[in-house]
């Protein structure tokens, strides 16, 4: 009986998921237009100005022009997002990607930020764990102190201070 009220749940639940699904890969849909945009915000504009091609708002811009409408000759032709960047790349050097590559010596640009953070934070720790380890001894010590001091000493002391005419920091 408790199986068969769950079903209609679970078959609930798979066409949830089967509809995620869909909306995900309608998301990416691969009409011109929209390639053209994302593959603009892709590249950089090679003027000089650090912008986005896409979004380059300089009066007569003497690259973003001829860049944008090279983008939709390859668009076009048919060329995939990969090519496309690669010829980008290749033509305008390196810089016109508006984010480093996930291969070779660029790996490192997407890696070091996060390696410095972690080492920042686990320097802080230890950092953290040394001075409450430092304070735990100067109390237990200061804790120690009393017992230690005997009569002897305490004369000791104070005849070092009158001597010397400095009270030693107490």
């Amino acid at each position: 009986m408790r199986s068969s009220r769950l079903f209609p749940h679970w078959i609930k639940g798979v066409q949830a998921l089967a509809l995620v699904a869909a909306v995900c890969f309608s998301l990416g849909a691969t009409d011109a237009s929209s390639r053209f945009n994302d593959l603009n915000h892709r590249l950089m504009c090679t003027c000089g100005c650090n912008e986005l091609l896409g979004e380059c708002n300089h009066v007569s811009c003497p690259m973003s022009g001829p860049e944008q409408g090279e983008l939709s000759t390859d668009i076009a032709a048919g060329m995939n997002d990969k090519d496309i960047l690669s010829a980008f790349s290749a033509k305008y050097g390196a810089t016109v990607l508006a984010a480093p590559t996930t291969q070779g010596f660029d790996l490192v640009a997407w890696i070091a930020p996060f390696a410095v953070f972690a080492a920042a934070v686990l320097g802080t720790i230890l950092l953290i764990r040394r001075w409450s380890g430092l304070a735990g001894a100067e109390a237990q010590a200061s804790a120690l102190a009393p017992a230690i001091n005997d009569p002897a000493d305490r004369e000791r002391r104070e005849t070092i201070r009158r001597e010397t005419g400095i009270d030693g920091g107490f």
